[in-house]
């Protein structure tokens, strides 16, 4: 892509800060090209935000934002709107039912309108699901009775559909199974318009034309995918480390040169006090050997002072260059779930029984919309359900669950008190030095979960089952990836690895259920239950 094309967005000078004083963006000058751009940026950093002051949702403190075209936006939480339809999410409500209720015999003008000439509307959306892989769904169909994926895909087909300018993709890959994620990575491929991308999929991110990295209220773009931009700040941080410790080594030389240059002062006025004393030269030339000392003292003194005060300032702003980010800190508690200790345990009619024991870890797969989700409910609230092929039957009361939807959590609670409910008997200031792990500190604690973003949200989820006292047994985790940077994967996959209880994953990350050293690998399709990989040595049923 040519970097000689118009822009489609262009901030200048933009500054956003929330009203409780944090800084989202400072000063931002930047200009976003046509074609596919990744936006990058740690957890709580602001690329959400961003995302939405892009599409217009929130307005600058300062300064101004220009787009040349119409903005589409596909959020982080769409699928929290559960009430919403599948002819919502593509866009078309409107002109849908002024279509039905014409051809109802309904002639009011407001409906042909609304309708306009798009009389193929029915039609077109229906292609436009198939093209995607979605057959035979209903235009009315509630996104709740979708998985999230297939709710990511409709809402896609939506934006395509109606043809916007530039479009804005927070997270798209989440939930998604390995067939939709193909479909999505060969649809931005071809996509036509601008296309700002938030993920944390390195294949996808790969695919960007350029990357836009968010990084302490400053935005800087580079060109090439996520693996390009790896390498060049790579280059640039080892360049930076490297001038930061010439520097330490020059500020650690003028100060041990100052101090020799301080003893020597003191010796030679030391000397022309004792001469003074003894009176061995007449008295003006005494005085004038002691003026002279002093003179020569001050001017050293202050020329150390000075290569000293420049050497510190040199070391000062090249720290500022070497990145030291905050990441989250998973601390799991020191569960010890005995081997043979059931914990749960999933079969299908056809008699497939699958248990988890003791510090099992279990990957559930499967494709998008066959009920993986809802067998994990079933699971976690002991439910039995009717018609149903699969079961799910837990052996503890001590499990802690992670949704793919964080809508379980009480928008109108503080974090602090979603904590403390999972953590009733732990003192205050463990909880605080808990919250801390997961970046929220001093009064960010006392902010409403209602008004935090996607991955601060999902953030509090994971600190409410990773510090709930007692502890969990078994852990269920439904796309636990969704919305963390790569450095905290990095560090749940960490924590994960040494709990010493039981874990049930569902996952469409392939690289990181290969790194969780799973024991067990089943997949979920119309006929049941399949173990893929049989279990390690050691934990089979007894």
């Amino acid at each position: 892509m040519s970097l000689t094309q118009n822009p489609s967005i262009v901030l200048t000078d933009v500054t956003f800060t929330w009203p409780d004083g944090t800084v989202v963006l400072k000063d931002v000058d930047a200009a976003f090209n046509p074609g596919r751009t990744g936006l990058i940026g740690d957890n709580g950093s602001g690329k959400t935000t961003l995302l939405r002051l892009l599409y217009g949702e929130l307005t600058p403190s300062s300064g101004t934002i220009h787009t040349s075209g119409h903005v589409g936006y596909l959020p982080q939480q769409l699928t929290l709107n559960t009430a919403t339809t599948v002819a919502d999410l593509l866009g078309i409500r409107e002109q849908l039912d002024a279509l039905r209720a014409i051809e109802s015999g309904d002639a009011a003008p407001r409906h042909f309108d609304t309708l306009g000439d798009q009389w193929d509307i029915d039609t077109r959306a229906r292609t436009a699901l198939e093209n995607i892989g979605l057959t035979a769904i209903s235009l009315d169909r509630r996104i709740a009775t979708l998985s999230g994926g297939e709710t990511i895909l409709t809402a896609l087909a939506g934006l395509r559909l109606c043809g916007d300018d530039i479009v804005l993709l927070d997270e798209p890959t989440n939930n998604l199974d390995r067939a939709a994620r193909h479909q999505l990575y060969e649809a931005i491929t071809a996509w036509q318009g601008a296309l700002i991308v938030v993920s944390h999929d390195v294949t996808l991110l790969d695919l960007m034309e350029e990357t836009a990295e968010l990084h302490s209220a400053s935005l800087r773009l580079f060109g090439g995918g996520y693996t390009s931009y790896r390498q060049q700040l790579g280059q640039e941080q080892a360049a930076a480390e490297q001038a930061l410790r010439t520097a330490q080594q020059r500020l650690q030389t003028e100060q041990k040169q100052r101090i020799e240059a301080q003893t020597r002062i003191s010796r030679r006025q030391r000397y022309a006090r004792s001469d003074h004393a003894k009176k061995r030269k007449p008295k003006m030339v005494m005085n004038q050997r002691v003026a002279d000392a002093q003179v020569s003292a001050s001017r050293l003194r202050s020329t150390h002072d000075a290569d000293v005060a420049d050497a510190r300032r040199a070391v000062e702003e090249l720290s500022g260059r070497v990145r030291d980010d905050a990441h989250i800190r998973i601390e799991l508690p020191g569960t010890d779930v005995p081997a043979r200790r059931r914990l749960a345990e999933l079969s299908d009619d056809r008699g497939t029984r699958i248990l988890i024991q003791g510090a099992d870890r279990v990957a559930l797969t499967g494709p998008n919309g066959i009920g993986k989700t809802r067998l994990l409910q079933r699971l976690v609230h002991d439910r039995r359900a009717r018609h149903q092929s699969v079961h799910a039957r837990r052996h503890t009361e001590r499990v802690g669950y992670l949704p793919q939807r964080m809508d379980h959590l009480d928008d109108d609670a503080t974090i602090l008190e979603t904590i403390r409910c999972a953590a009733p008997r732990t003192p205050p200031g463990e909880i605080r030095a808990g919250l801390a792990r997961f970046l929220f500190r001093g009064d960010t604690i006392h902010r409403r979960v209602g008004d935090v973003s996607g991955g601060e949200r999902f953030r509090i989820a994971l600190a409410q089952l990773m510090l709930a006292d007692p502890p969990n047994q078994l852990l269920v985790l439904d796309e636990p990836t969704n919305n963390l940077d790569l450095a905290s994967i990095d560090q749940l996959i960490s924590a994960l690895t040494s709990y010493r209880g039981g874990i049930l994953v569902v996952s469409h990350d392939e690289a990181f259920l290969a790194r969780l050293k799973l024991s067990t690998w089943i997949t979920l399709d119309a006929d049941g239950l399949h173990l893929d990989r049989p279990p390690l040595p050691g934990t089979e049923e007894p």
